[in-house]
């Protein structure tokens, strides 16, 4: 009975909340296979049904269409897309001064000998 109570308590009390850590992007949508992206296979239909003379051209034009369409949304839906060259470049040179300020920090504390290595 005592475990029944417990889990009824854990059920009530809200998660904790995590500490704000420095923000993070959203996690990125899994990468769409590479078939995806090609144009050429439809070209390619385009042109057997022109040599044909079929009349499927149009339905096969129409999905090549289609297909601009979607990349055109992909595209837009990127993220930083709207960020201009010389922003993506400040960005750019803010991370390496992190990255190198990081470093830094990192040899200062190594040589600090406050971590025990373990001697095998």
């Amino acid at each position: 009975m005592a475990s029944g109570v417990s889990a009824a308590r854990a059920a009530e009390e809200p998660p904790a909340p995590e500490p704000p850590a420095e923000q993070k992007p959203p996690p990125a949508p899994p990468a769409p296979a590479q078939e995806e992206f090609s144009f050429l296979p439809l070209v390619h239909d385009i042109i057997k049904c022109m040599d044909k003379d079929s009349q499927d051209v149009h339905q096969v034009l129409n999905e090549l269409k289609n297909k601009f369409q979607e990349m055109r949304k992909l595209i837009s839906a990127m993220p930083g897309i709207g960020v201009s060259p010389e922003q993506q470049q400040q960005q750019l040179q803010n991370l390496r001064e992190q990255v190198r300020t990081k470093n830094e920090l990192l040899q200062k504390y190594k040589s600090l000998c406050m971590f025990e290595i373990p001697k095998e």
